[in-house]
């Protein structure tokens, strides 16, 4: 068995998280889990982990990071500018991380949510038979907190044989926000049907109250036909709850267990990343689809994600002093 060490570097909001911790929301405890389920899921198909193995979610605060023993990684999700030892790498990438090198993640002009992956397994105690982090109730991950400086990741059964840089062919992941699709319901009766109308037709945008919990959006209120108040019930991931000011929030991976204001509309799964992936100020508009075609949508993501991910290699463009006097660029010596 081999054992690596990904050392934090930096980093705010960063956290460790894994498929979730599914079958307690009876008692209160919300799943956590990635905001991007299938970045997350991307990112650990390209190294031929399970598709729930534990990884790093990295949020615009960036994160870098550094290896103490060669260990392969893999970055899917968000446009985020990706460096490794000053150098440039595209969004969605592969490649192992040399003993002391570092790999840095910085937000870029679109995207809020990237996943880090490692070949082999994050050992990091299960909470509740997980490693999700929540970080309001303080569970799972590392002591249920966000990764910070200082911190390292033992990695056991390590694997080091990606090599140099290569991009992750994932077309999957080229979703634009245009229309994010939702099922109507659980309680659309709480609103007359132009009100649904003006839900569907209207365009939202992304504040920048938002975080794991909840996404917020802005824009004509939503008038209710008979009060903002139900009894309370259960919250699945991407529900879309509108409250007494008549803006909607979108409940995510951080949601509460169960909540009191009508819910017009829930996002479909396949959707959920591309609706998390919106950046504060960013426009999103709604499109009312079939369970049916809720099932089909999350087929196709299952489908894309059954052969291995194709990788080729990065080719490069820039050449810094550093990299050209780290060559031996001399073949000889002549009088």
């Amino acid at each position: 068995m081999t054992t690596a060490r990904l050392k934090i570097l930096s980093g705010a909001g960063a956290t460790l998280q894994d498929a979730g911790r599914h079958g307690y929301m009876r008692y209160g405890v919300t799943p956590a889990g990635p905001m991007d389920p299938l970045a997350f899921a991307t990112a650990n198909r390209a190294l031929g982990n399970d598709l729930g193995a534990t990884a790093v979610e990295v949020s615009v605060g960036g994160l870098s990071v550094a290896a103490e023993t060669p260990l392969d990684v893999a970055i899917a999700g968000g446009g985020f500018r990706i460096e490794h030892d000053g150098r440039t790498l595209p969004s969605n990438v592969a490649l192992t991380l040399k003993a002391d090198s570092v790999l840095t993640l910085k937000a870029g002009s679109d995207g809020a949510w990237g996943y880090l992956a490692v070949g082999g397994r994050i050992d990091v105690a299960p909470t509740l038979g997980s490693a999700a982090t929540h970080t309001r109730s303080g569970f799972g991950g590392l002591d249920g907190r966000a990764l910070r400086a200082g911190d390292a990741l033992a990695v056991e059964d390590a694997r080091a044989s990606v090599g140099e840089p290569a991009a992750m062919i994932v077309p999957w992941l080229g979703r634009r926000p245009d229309r994010i699709r939702v099922v109507l319901g659980p309680q659309a009766d709480a609103f007359a049907s132009d009100e649904i109308e003006a839900f569907l037709d209207e365009g939202w945008t992304v504040t920048a109250r938002g975080d794991r919990m909840a996404c917020f959006l802005k824009g004509r209120p939503l008038r209710h036909a008979a009060g903002h108040d139900i009894v309370s019930d259960g919250i699945a991931m991407g529900a879309i709850q509108v409250p007494g000011d008549g803006l909607p929030i979108v409940l995510m991976a951080d949601r509460q267990p169960t909540g009191g204001y009508p819910k017009i509309a829930t996002v479909i799964g396949a959707d959920l990343g591309r609706l998390a992936q919106v950046q504060a100020g960013g426009g999103v508009r709604f499109a009312a689809v079939s369970i049916d075609e809720a099932v089909a949508a999350r087929r196709a993501e299952r489908d894309a994600l059954a052969p291995a991910i194709r990788l080729e290699p990065v080719v490069r463009t820039a050449f810094s002093s550093e990299f050209l006097l780290g060559l031996n660029l001399i073949d000889g010596v002549t009088a």
